[in-house]
């Protein structure tokens, strides 16, 4: 498999599929502790590379199904880590939502 639009791990296997939530932080240290809070929550999320329409300015991001997104965003509110961005990737575009 070639992945040139989507993010992929290291066997090629996309880590953005349409419908994903992408979560954007402006530090490295703020999406680490997001990532610490919902995981402990035992949310089903992803620390990934942000894709690189997304700008991101410390390089990295978390994904989650929008199954999940009110539990997440819900959670990194109430936690005081209200992401920078949120986008919804749809085809080969994101589209921005918060």
């Amino acid at each position: 498999m070639v992945c040139t639009i989507a993010v992929c791990d290291e066997k090629g296997e996309m880590m953005v599929r349409d419908g994903d939530c992408i979560a954007i932080f402006h530090s490295i240290h703020r999406v680490m502790k997001a990532e610490k809070v919902l995981k402990g929550q035992r949310l089903p999320i992803l620390l990934i590379p942000a894709p690189r329409a997304l700008h991101a300015d410390c390089g990295l991001a978390i994904r989650y199904a929008a199954a999940d997104r009110e539990a997440v965003e819900g959670l990194l509110t109430a936690e005081g880590l209200v992401p920078e961005e949120i986008h919804v990737k749809q085809g080969e575009h994101y589209l921005k939502v918060g």
